[in-house]
């Protein structure tokens, strides 16, 4: 069985080459000899038949909806066997015929967003984000901070070394100190070290109850935006890229402080830029309607809490904290310690006593040493080297002549 127009072909170039046999058609046209033969002698072309698609009521389209939103969980498998279930018997192929529109439709109106503007002062969007930065040569995974006013697109930006709930918190007061007041609201993407869950009853996020209290403490209300929505906030998102690609891209540090130093420099310029979405400059745009509608700072700001890591003291009398190691008093290698880490301090506590205070460190890798832990552990002389030639011949016990002696005197 071949199609018509093939069939066509046939016919056209016995019509256009009367000499030509049915073996040089059949070379021509791909086809065996046999089969040329038989439609020059008057086989008719069959046309395949396919058969009319089943199509589903509109009774069972319903039901099979309100099942892929519900306990089949968007699964068209799941569905077809919940069907099957009721006495509905479907093909999986013409299920899926039948829920396309409705997921095209679905996938529209998830994809579609509507800008929201809010009020001055009404909310403060943060997010994190990283990026490799050359800091003393050496390439550096640097974590930013990123909190954007909603109504005034001001931006502040702190870096740290990680991501933690700890740095969230540093980050925030930081934020909440640079803009000069508090926003109403805080809105939130589910990082983990925020969100520990969510309710699927109610639909809701259960916020760490660490940074719950934080922001409770400082006054601000917790927003989460909703999972996999992360155009709810828009704001910081776009502000993220722009550190990474405006205040950080190319750019080489000597050190960690010098990065740290660097950024408020970066935000007092994108500050002072024209926005693209207010077409306003921030500052004159926060200046004239936002800094105003902020709650004023507490007079007490909440006391930091910080973190408390348990380490074992290592044989080199260190202990080591995001890859840095600080030393503690040789005494106590092989020891439990407990170690805070504060935002500019590093303490060692031994049984609840503090052994040793550092100074933070933000250089991976880096060693951070007080030279009194090691006091009596490395010798204060250090061994005079031995002289590479023979030395002076010792004077024996005895003189030769003693010996001369003995044998009778001298020859």
């Amino acid at each position: 069985m071949i199609r018509p127009d093939k069939v066509e072909q046939i016919q056209l170039l016995r019509a256009q080459h009367p000499r030509w046999g049915n073996r040089r058609i059949a070379q021509e046209l791909g086809l065996a000899r046999n089969t040329v033969r038989d439609y020059l002698r008057g086989k008719e072309a069959l046309v395949q038949s396919r058969p009319a698609r089943r199509a589903l009521d509109e009774a069972t389209v319903a039901l099979a909806v309100a099942l892929l939103d519900g306990a089949a969980e968007g699964n068209g498998v799941v569905v077809r066997r919940l069907l099957a279930a009721r006495g509905i018997d479907v093909a999986l192929r013409t299920l899926e015929r039948a829920l396309q529109p409705y997921r095209q439709r679905a996938r529209a109106a998830k994809s579609a967003t509507v800008r929201f503007e809010t009020l001055p002062g009404e909310q403060l969007q943060i997010d994190f984000g990283q990026r490799m930065v050359s800091i003393g040569g050496a390439p550096t995974r640097v974590f930013f901070f990123v909190a954007v006013l909603g109504f005034s697109r001001r931006i502040f930006v702190r870096a740290s070394l990680s991501s933690r709930q700890e740095e969230w918190r540093a980050g925030l007061a930081g934020a909440f100190a640079h803009f000069g007041g508090l926003p109403r609201a805080v809105l939130i993407d589910n990082d983990g070290a925020l969100v520990v869950g969510r309710d699927r009853e109610t639909d809701t996020a259960r916020i760490h109850p660490g940074f719950a209290a934080f922001c409770k403490d400082w006054g601000v209300a917790v927003r989460v935006c909703h999972p996999y929505r992360p155009r709810t906030k828009g704001k910081t998102e776009s502000g993220v890229k722009y550190v990474k690609r405006n205040g950080i891209a190319g750019q080489d540090f000597a050190s960690f402080a010098a990065l740290t130093a660097w950024l408020p420099q970066w935000m007092a310029l994108a500050d002072g830029r024209i926005h693209g979405t207010t077409h306003e400059r921030p500052h004159e745009r926060f200046e004239r309607a936002e800094k105003a509608a902020l709650q004023p700072l507490p007079s007490i700001p909440p006391a930091h809490e910080p973190r408390v890591l348990k380490r074992t003291v290592a044989g080199d009398c260190c202990v080591d904290v995001e890859t840095i190691r600080y030393t503690v008093p040789h005494r106590l290698v092989r020891e439990h310690v407990e170690v805070v880490v504060g935002l500019e301090h590093i303490r060692v506590l031994h049984r609840g006593v503090e052994v040793a205070r550092h100074r933070r460190s933000f250089t991976r890798h880096q060693i951070v040493r007080d030279p009194e832990h090691l006091r009596g552990l490395l010798r204060v002389d250090p061994p005079q080297p031995r002289p590479s030639g023979p030395g002076p011949l010792q004077t024996l016990g005895r003189s030769l002549d003693a010996y001369a002696d003995a044998i009778g005197g001298a020859p």
